[in-house]
């Protein structure tokens, strides 16, 4: 059963991921219900509210199902769930599944403007929200919404609420799928293809408005396929996931690959480090997945060395690369965590990722090789395939590739060139296939025409002791064109002067025409909801901060320059 959206064709060589085992042809809910059967009193779903066996979820999932159906969800309808980290988050996205309907993950700290963006793109029929996460109140948010969501009929809400229209509890919609049961024959009736659209994942929106991505069941599980085999997980690994649901990392690796192995997920709903310790040290926790700024808070937590951290074994950092001297440091405090990248995007999941096998300087130095059922290749400016260590725009192809942008067919037809999706990243791929990230297009650096490697300045500069984060971008120049504006959030509060950080860049030998202008110390930057660093907030900041005095600066020296004449 088709949803009502256009996706891209099918290409020729979908029937090749299939005949390669790329693309099984199966949904999440059918990897549920294969779990269910095999064990279900193993312990599925642990979050702050308790721990639940696949049985619990199962007949959940089942009466949620049911409440769906008789409110009036049909298959290819869309569901959107706005919820935190948890087992409700869970039962919503498998009931949705269960009766045909197309899965819209919202972030929870979004408010009206992106929700209403959203949710009316998506032509959200019912849309699951919390009572009240963060001190917001998600259920008045919908209200004042419909006006302009002329699609949406209910708004189902984790927790107390006022009674309104249109507004039903819970454990109601349980409650209600408990009375009216779907049978067999309504379900197999309502079962989607494989190739139908499974999921509507807005971008987190780092440059104008939200693109909603696409992919079918096949791509999207595709992405989790390789896990099992490449990190030797089972029905016995215990997962960790801090990183919303709502976003690709969180479901592919906190949502659906948990479920693909019979597995458990550990779910935080907000990451905290100190917390995390404690959650390592109470059930097992072998394998975790987040933004790279969530591994350097888990080295600088108060306590680290008190607790028994020895089931963790795996930390793949995404989002951005991994600082030389954050590997390091996690090596030295944790010997026996293996740390490891992986790089991707909404539009194609993780595409590249390091191993506990691969040798360590090629942990310390990329983001790891193409995960089987992708290829990457990089192309120079001259449009030409590049030579090897030759940076370029990174371009991929393959099994998890999405479906296309929601309303956007001949947007995201640009993208591509040919069967080749362009990421916009630039990167490099060395003599043994591994990728290295150097910047985005649109994140570039170029002053006074020379290209400045934002990544590897970046790196140097983490290796500062004082230096616990930092974040480079471009600020206009009159002259130059742009220079470096770098950010940086220190260990210990304090002053971090630019003539400090430029003592300290000399000292590392880096060309001075690589040295940043501005220097501002944060206590924090501005994230997306999964952890990565909003540079183009950072840049207009600096530029409004600092444009004017950089253009005085100018001004003073070419007429000084001009004097001296």
């Amino acid at each position: 059963m088709s949803s009502t959206f256009d996706m891209l064709q099918l290409s020729e060589a979908s029937e090749g991921f299939k005949s390669q085992g790329f693309w099984k042809d199966r949904l999440l809910i059918d990897y549920f219900d294969d779990a269910v059967a095999s064990h279900p009193q193993e312990t599925a779903h642990i979050d702050a509210s308790g721990t639940y066996t696949y049985q619990d979820m199962a007949r959940m999932v089942e009466d949620a199902a049911g409440g769906l159906a008789d409110l009036g969800v049909n298959a290819g309808d869309v569901v959107s769930v706005q919820l935190p980290n948890g087992h409700h988050w869970i039962v919503a996205h498998l009931a949705a599944q269960r009766v045909g309907a197309v899965t819209n993950p919202l972030v929870p700290i979004f408010r009206d403007r992106e929700i209403g963006f959203m949710a009316a793109k998506a032509r959200t029929k019912v849309i699951f929200v919390p009572a009240v996460f963060r001190k917001f109140d998600h259920a008045a948010m919908v209200e004042r919404l419909r006006g302009d969501l002329p699609d949406l009929e209910h708004c189902v809400v984790v927790g107390p609420s006022e009674a309104r229209a249109g507004v039903i509890g819970f454990d109601d919609l349980l409650a209600r799928g408990a009375e009216h049961p779907l049978a067999a024959a309504e379900l197999a009736k309502r079962r989607p293809d494989a190739d139908d659209l499974a999921l509507i994942m807005f971008t987190s929106g780092t440059t104008g408005s939200p693109k909603g991505g696409m992919h079918s069941h096949n791509t999207v599980l595709a992405g989790s396929l390789p896990w099992s085999g490449k990190l030797g997980m089972d029905s016995s690994s215990v997962i960790h996931m801090a990183s919303t649901f709502a976003h690709l990392t969180g479901y592919l690796y906190g949502v659906a690959l948990p479920i693909m192995l019979g597995g458990t997920l550990v779910a935080q709903q907000v990451w905290n480090a100190a917390e995390f310790l404690a959650l390592v040290e109470k059930h097992g926790i072998q394998h975790t997945s987040g933004a790279t700024p969530f591994l350097q808070d888990l080295l600088h937590a108060e306590g680290l060395e008190n607790h028994d951290m020895s089931s963790l074994a795996r930390f793949c950092c995404m989002g951005a690369p991994i600082p030389r001297a954050v590997l390091l440091e996690a090596k030295a405090k944790l010997p026996t965590l293996d740390v490891f990248g992986g790089w991707g995007q909404t539009e194609c999941c993780l595409v590249t990722m390091g191993s506990p096998q691969d040798p360590q300087e090629k942990i310390l130095s990329s983001d790891g090789k193409a995960l089987p059922g992708m290829e990457v290749r990089v192309m120079n400016l001259l449009g030409e395939q590049a030579a090897t260590n030759e940076e370029g725009k990174i371009q991929v192809r393959g099994a998890f590739l999405f479906r296309g942008y929601l309303g956007q067919l001949e947007k995201t037809l640009e993208e591509f060139d040919g069967d080749w999706f362009d990421t916009g990243d630039l990167g490099s791929l060395d003599e043994d296939g591994y990728l290295r990230l150097s910047g985005r297009t649109k994140d570039i650096i170029i002053r006074g025409g020379e290209n400045i490697p934002v990544a590897y300045v970046e790196n140097i500069l983490y290796e500062h002791p004082r230096i616990n984060a930092v974040a480079l971008v471009a600020i206009p120049h009159p002259r130059l064109q742009e220079v470096g504006g770098v950010v940086v959030q220190l260990k210990e509060p304090g002053e971090f002067t630019l003539a400090e950080m430029r003592a300290f860049l000399e000292s590392k030998g880096l060309a001075k025409p690589y040295w940043p202008e501005v220097v501002k110390v944060v206590e924090d930057f501005p994230r997306t909801p999964s952890g990565k660093i909003q540079k183009f907030k950072i840049r207009k900041e600096l530029t409004e901060e600092f444009g004017a005095e950089l253009a005085a600066m100018h001004a003073a020296a070419t007429a000084a320059k001009d004097e001296s004449k």
